[in-house]
C-alpha cells in the first residue's frame, strides 16, 4: 500500500481540513502546531452554502454577457453546437473529477489528485495554473460590470476605473470578514441569480411565442435573416464550421466555475453522498442553464443587432448583455433597465467568489509548501489575508479599462481564462487516467467505488483529446491571411508555455518523477474520510428515526433541483 511522503505539519494541517472546528471526532484545541492555529481555514459553509456557491459560480459573466460575443461572432447555430460541444466535454469533466472527489474529498480543491497520482510537477503546475484563471477571472469579472454600467452611464461621461474601484472595495471588505459572512451573502446572492436565469428562460420562451407588446411570433426569423452563421471568414460549409469553432473560446469561458464543485469538496458536508448528486444533476443543469438559454437568445436576437455591443463600434448605447437586447427589440420598456440591474449582481457575485476561490488557492498551495508560507497565515476568523491581499492587488488589473475600451479589454481576458481554464480540464482529465490506472494496480475495483464516472477510462481520453484540439486552435483566426493580431494571440496561447515551464521548471528543481501506478497514494486520510461518512450515516438514519419529515420534503424537491 502507498504510504504517506509529506511531513507532520502538512499531515496534520490536511487532517484539520478534513474535519474542521466543528467535528466531534477532533479536538482543534489540543493541537499545538502552528499550521493548525495560525494556517488553517474555517468551516463556515454550510451544505446549503456550498451547494448554492457551486451552482452560482456556474451561471456567471460567460452565460449572461459572453454569450452576447459568440453571438455576434458566430450566429445563433453556431453558438448552440459550440456549447453543446463543450457542454459534453465539461460533464465528462465532472464525472472523472466526481471519481477521484468522492474516493478522496480533501481540502485545496483538485490539484492534489494530480500531485497524488501523476507527477508532484504535474500537481504544482495545475495548482499555480489553477490560481492565474482566477487571478485573470477577477478582474474580468470587475471588467464586465464595467460593460454593464455602460447601460446607465457611458464611459465619455464617468470613467470606467471609478466604478472598478468601488467594486473591488466592497468584494475586498466582504472576503475579509470571514467566511461565514461570504458565504450567507454567496448563498442569497447565487439565489437571485437562479431565480433570474430561469425567468429569463421563461420570458425568452414567451418573446420567440410572440407574447411579447409587439406581439411578433419570431420563431427560427432570425435563423433565415440574417442567418444561421455568421460567416465571416469563409463561404459555404466551411465558413460554417469556422463560425462554430470561433464561439468555442466563449462556449469554454461560459462553463468555466462548474468544476468549482471540486473546490468546495473539502469543506462540504458528507461529501460522498452530495458530490455524486451534483454531478449527476450537472448534465439538467447544462441543459437547461445553459443549452436552452442560448437556444432561445438566438431566436430572439439577430446577430447583427446595432444594439449588442459585441456586435457594434458604437457601445454608448448598445447593451453588454444579449438578453437586456432581447428585451429592448421586444418594445418592453422599463424590464431592461431592471433587468441590466439584476445582471450587476451577477457580475458582482461572481467577482466576490472568484476573489474567495483564488485567495483559498493560493493559501493551498502555500500549506504545501508551493508558495511562500507566509501565504499561509490565517487571522482568528480564518482569513488568509495575505493571500487575500496578493489576490486583491492582481486584481488592479482590471484598471487596463481607463486607457482601453472595456469591450477590448473584456475580449483579452476572456482569451486568457479559456485557455486556462482549459488546462486545468486537461490536469482534471489526466489526473482520472492516471487514476484509474492507480486503483486498478492496486486491486481497487469499479464496485468498491462510492462513484464510479459513467464514461469510464476511455470517456477521459476521448475528452482529453478534444480539450488539446480546442486548445491549440481556439484562435485560429489569428493565422487566417489580413487578420493577424499578436495581442490576441498572446492572450489566447501564453498559457500553454506557461503551463509547460512551470511542469519542467519544478522538475528539474524537485527532481520529481512521474509516479507508478502500484505507487500511487490511494489511501492517506481516507480512513479520516471514512470516519465521517459513518458519523453522517448515523445521524441520517436518528433523523429519519425521528420523522425527519422537512429533510425529506427539503431533499426531494428544493434540494434535488439545487
Amino acid at each position: 500500500m502507498a504510504t504517506y511522503h509529506g511531513d507532520d505539519a502538512e499531515k496534520q494541517a490536511y487532517e484539520y481540513q478534513q474535519h474542521g472546528d466543528d467535528s466531534p471526532t477532533r479536538d482543534v484545541t489540543k493541537l499545538s502546531d502552528p499550521y493548525d492555529q495560525h494556517h488553517s481555514l474555517h468551516r463556515g459553509l454550510s451544505a446549503r452554502h456550498v451547494s448554492m456557491i457551486a451552482i452560482g459560480g456556474a451561471i456567471g459573466t460567460g452565460l449572461i454577457i459572453g454569450t452576447g460575443s459568440a453571438l455576434a461572432t458566430g450566429g445563433p447555430a453556431a453558438i448552440l453546437i459550440s456549447y453543446c460541444i463543450v457542454g459534453c466535454l465539461v460533464y465528462m469533466v465532472m464525472t472523472a473529477l466526481g471519481e477521484m472527489a468522492t474516493w478522496l474529498p480533501g481540502a485545496g480543491g483538485f490539484y492534489p489528485y494530480a500531485t497524488r497520482f501523476v507527477d508532484p510537477a504535474f500537481g504544482f503546475a495545475l495548482g499555480w495554473t489553477y490560481l492565474f484563471k482566477y487571478w485573470i477571472t477577477t478582474p474580468n469579472q470587475l471588467t464586465a460590470a464595467a460593460l454593464v454600467i455602460q447601460y446607465w452611464c457611458p464611459p465619455e461621461r464617468v470613467n470606467p476605473g471609478v466604478f472598478i474601484a468601488v467594486f473591488l472595495v466592497v468584494i475586498i471588505l466582504i472576503n475579509y470578514l470571514g467566511v461565514r459572512v461570504f458565504g450567507e451573502l454567496e448563498f442569497w446572492l447565487s439565489s437571485i441569480k437562479i431565480a433570474v436565469i430561469l425567468g429569463i428562460i421563461i420570458l425568452c420562451i414567451v418573446l420567440a411565442a410572440g407574447g411579447g407588446p409587439n406581439h411578433e411570433v419570431l420563431g427560427f426569423r432570425y435563423w433565415h435573416n440574417p442567418g444561421a452563421f455568421h460567416n465571416y471568414i469563409d463561404k459555404g460549409s466551411l465558413g460554417r464550421f469556422l463560425a462554430v469553432w470561433s464561439s468555442m473560446v466563449t462556449a469554454v469561458f461560459a462553463f468555466l466555475g462548474t468544476e468549482l464543485v471540486g473546490v468546495t469538496v473539502g469543506e462540504a458536508q458528507n461529501p460522498r453522498r452530495n458530490v455524486p448528486r451534483a454531478i449527476k444533476l450537472t448534465f439538467w443543469r447544462i441543459l437547461i442553464f445553459y443549452i436552452c438559454s442560448v437556444f432561445l437568445l438566438g431566436m430572439i436576437v439577430p446577430y447583427n443587432s446595432s444594439q449588442l455591443i459585441f456586435a457594434t463600434k458604437k457601445s454608448s448605447s448598445a447593451a453588454a448583455s444579449p438578453f437586456v437586447v432581447a428585451i429592448r427589440l421586444a418594445g418592453i420598456h422599463g424590464l431592461p433597465g431592471f433587468l441590466n440591474a439584476c445582471i450587476l449582481i451577477f457580475v458582482f457575485s461572481a467577482a466576490n467568489s472568484d476573489l474567495y476561490i483564488g485567495s483559498r488557492t493560493l493559501h493551498g498551495l502555500a500549506l504545501k509548501k508551493q508558495a511562500p508560507a507566509f501565504l499561509a497565515i490565517t487571522d482568528k476568523r480564518g482569513v488568509p489575508y495575505y493571500a487575500l491581499g496578493v489576490c486583491a492587488t492582481v486584481c488592479c488589473l482590471a484598471f487596463l479599462n481607463v486607457s482601453t475600451s472595456s469591450k477590448q479589454v473584456f475580449t483579452y481576458f476572456v482569451n486568457v481564462v479559456s485557455i486556462l481554464g482549459l488546462l486545468s480540464w486537461i490536469s482534471i482529465l489526466v489526473s482520472h487516467i492516471y487514476f484509474v490506472r492507480a486503483r486498478r494496480a492496486q486491486g481497487i475495483t469499479d464496485k468498491m467505488m462510492p462513484y464510479k464516472s459513467p464514461f469510464g477510462l476511455w470517456g477521459s481520453i476521448v475528452a482529453l483529446v478534444f480539450c488539446c484540439i480546442i486548445a491549440l486552435t481556439k484562435n485560429f483566426t489569428v493565422f487566417v491571411r489580413g487578420r493577424w493580431d499578436y495581442k490576441t494571440f498572446i492572450t489566447g496561447y501564453i498559457g500553454i508555455p506557461v503551463y509547460l515551464l512551470l511542469i519542467l521548471g519544478y522538475k528539474v528543481i524537485k527532481r520529481t518523477h512521474a509516479i507508478k501506478p502500484h505507487e500511487a497514494d490511494l489511501f492517506t486520510g481516507k480512513d479520516i474520510i471514512d470516519a465521517d461518512e459513518q458519523e453522517w450515516l448515523a445521524k441520517a438514519a436518528d433523523r429519519k428515526a425521528n420523522g425527519g419529515r422537512a429533510a425529506w420534503w427539503y431533499d426531494h424537491t428544493i434540494g434535488f433541483i439545487f
